[in-house]
């Protein structure tokens, strides 16, 4: 199975572990990802509180070049997977948004013809297209003894996308059970890390990171497991913050779904970009698995 791939711009920076980890997850699990060539920056959330054409035109050119070359496009990043499913929907709603956004394509001898290209999620197609048989088949150091809470996150799954329930979303939950994880419930698995909202304000951020954090531990989850750059980066850089601002003690791992999918799959830990989180996660691994393992033979 061949798709197109656009990781966006955190998947090249802060987020390098998440592209090597899903490289490498789809590359066991014969995935084929040809990476879009000439891709541009989705525009985040930034580009939509300033002009939605301009926000709209900037990300269809990811589209209009996919067109024609794949079927399907794969992106991990919720924000780069939400804008352009998004603006795919928009295009082929709104006729006058579509002709608008064809007008500024053409400036670069693009065009965009809307529902042309199925914009999908990574764990949807880890999910759908390989499904539970075969990504059984692949693990070969099962995740026995580790506890996870799966972490959506509020973009994934909002607005209804199909793949999942909006506010009890369960695929990750799923994935991981296939895996021999112990998937603990996480009654925030949707809730929203905040965002930019740690450059707008500080008290607001944490208190959000804070419930998710703490919500894991009263879990007694060992990770928290994201499918989202920005999760991922204010749940483990702001850690050390939530802390000094709430005199708590938290020092949970965050890392990427693909990450430990990797692991389960035998793949060496530092193809999978382990070491790169703030808030180490290998070493906890490492003895979690090391102690069933232990068990078992004693």
């Amino acid at each position: 199975m061949n798709y197109g791939y656009y990781p966006g711009c955190s998947l090249e920076c802060n987020a390098a572990a998440y592209d090597f980890s899903t490289r490498k997850v789809c590359e066991a699990l014969g995935l084929g990802l040809r990476e879009l060539d000439d891709w541009n920056c989705c525009g985040a959330t930034e580009y939509f509180t300033q002009d939605e054409l301009t926000a709209c035109s900037v990300i269809a050119r990811n589209l209009a070049l996919a067109e024609g070359q794949f079927d399907q496009l794969v992106a991990p990043c919720a924000a780069c997977y939400l804008n352009l499913k998004k603006t795919d929907g928009l295009m082929a709603g709104d006729a006058g948004m579509n002709t608008k956004i064809n007008q500024a394509l053409s400036a670069g001898g693009l065009n965009y013809t809307a529902g042309a290209v199925n914009v999908r999620h990574l764990l949807d197609v880890i999910y759908t297209d390989v499904g539970e048989e075969a990504i059984r088949a692949k693990v070969v150091k099962p995740l026995t003894g580790i506890k996870v809470a799966p972490y959506y996150g509020c973009q994934v799954v909002r607005p209804a996308n199909g793949f999942d329930d909006p506010e009890h979303p369960v695929k990750l939950d799923e994935l991981f059970t296939w895996l021999g994880a112990d998937v603990v419930d996480y009654p925030v698995k949707t809730h929203c890390c905040g965002g930019h909202m740690t450059q707008i304000s500080e008290p607001q951020a944490f208190e959000l990171i804070r419930r998710l954090i703490q919500s894991a531990v009263d879990s007694q989850a060992d990770v928290i497991l994201c499918m989202c750059p920005m999760c991922q980066l204010n749940l483990d850089a702001y850690q050390r913050n939530v802390n000094g601002y709430f005199h708590t003690d938290f020092k949970m791992p965050i890392i990427y779904f693909t990450q430990l999918m990797g692991v389960a799959f035998g793949i060496d830990s530092k193809e999978l970009g382990f070491g790169k989180e703030i808030v180490p996660a290998e070493a906890m691994i490492r003895r979690k698995l090391a102690a069933v393992a232990a068990e078992a033979t004693a």
